[in-house]
């Protein structure tokens, strides 16, 4: 295959979502471990929001480009990445430069499209899954015939979390801002949504348990709800944090549920892992999760879709939470 010499890009400055522009420039050389993808379709997340703000630097080596998530076909290999052969379609989470034409990434970090996805479906994959995976039933350890509260259930993180932990056996909870967003969470398995504006979720899961509260809690807000996340938790619970989207200091932090319950507090963020760390909750996703969506279960909701030029307009409908499910970009056919 010949590769042009230049692509599209979107450059970002730091601030809202006007510094977001098309840009050209040459294409990224895949490292020895890498594979570049020619890329039909990106999605878009709350750390590329971040990221955007200045807030959420890309680490070290990674590419300053926005884009965490990107389904395309493998154009060129790295001496070590042979494994992938050349045309293969795949989805892969990046450590950057999603939103562009060509992106390179680690092969280890690439999945097959699922059976019957297209590209728009296969790009909505990644960053959730690897990000519920790893946390809700990796650091989370969510078993089998156990209750889960998730909160921002109609986020893309929100909606894997509550497909897949129904999927596997738990019994969901879960919270959103409005009444056609909690119908949204029943609709993908929720057994309750609680509409956050208008009831106590703490009060609400007290009363749904019978006092017991649930075994795990995947939250992503952060300071306000501190508190009331471990006063939800059963005995021997687990609070497990992915973001902090309304600040992660607590002003007033009463511990003593942590002793009293046995509580566990953890979490984590993905981009900071190795190759070697993501490739293997690849390998678990492909072995344990990719069953179930070639299957036709458990897969994306897309809410829009934007070309790639118009990643701007993405990004001020992400900030406004009026989707429910994940915001895409198209690049190509």
């Amino acid at each position: 295959m010949t590769l042009p010499q230049t692509m599209s890009y979107i450059a970002s400055g730091a601030g809202g979502p006007e510094v977001l522009t098309p840009a050209t420039g040459k294409l990224p050389d895949p490292k020895p471990d890498e594979v570049l993808i020619r890329v039909m379709a990106a999605g878009v997340n709350r750390p590329d929001v971040q990221q955007r703000k200045g807030a959420y630097p890309p680490p070290p080596g990674a590419s300053p480009v926005l884009g965490l998530e990107v389904a395309g076909e493998v154009v060129a290999q790295g001496v070590d990445a042979a494994s992938l052969a050349l045309g293969s379609r795949v989805c892969a989470l990046t450590n950057g430069g999603g939103y562009a034409e060509y992106c390179t990434v680690p092969a280890l970090q690439c999945l097959p499209w699922p059976h019957g996805y297209d590209a728009l479906r296969a790009a909505a994959l990644p960053e959730t899954y690897f990000t519920v995976w790893a946390n809700l039933f990796g650091g989370g350890r969510l078993a089998r015939g156990e209750t889960a509260l998730i909160h921002g259930g109609t986020g893309g993180i929100g909606v894997t979390a509550i497909q897949l932990a129904r999927e596997f056996g738990a019994e969901v909870f879960a919270t959103a801002g409005s009444d056609e967003k909690c119908a949204a969470c029943r609709r993908l398995g929720a057994s309750v949504a609680i509409n956050y504006r208008t009831h106590d979720f703490l009060a609400e899961i007290k009363r749904l348990t019978g006092g017991r509260g649930v075994d795990v809690v995947l939250d992503m807000v952060g300071a306000p709800y501190a508190v009331r996340n471990l006063r939800s938790l059963a005995i021997d619970g687990r609070l497990v944090l992915i973001a902090f989207l309304e600040g992660s200091v607590v002003e007033s932090f009463d511990l003593m549920p942590v002793l009293t319950k046995r509580l566990t507090i953890t979490g984590s963020t993905m981009r900071p892992r190795s190759t070697a760390q993501k490739g293997a909750i690849a390998e678990s996703l492909r072995e344990t999760v990719w069953p179930v969506l070639d299957a036709g279960r458990c897969g994306p909701v897309i809410h829009a879709v934007f070309p790639l030029a118009q990643a701007a307009e993405a990004h001020r409908l992400m900030e406004s939470s009026a989707h429910i499910g994940k915001i895409m970009l198209q690049v190509a056919d």
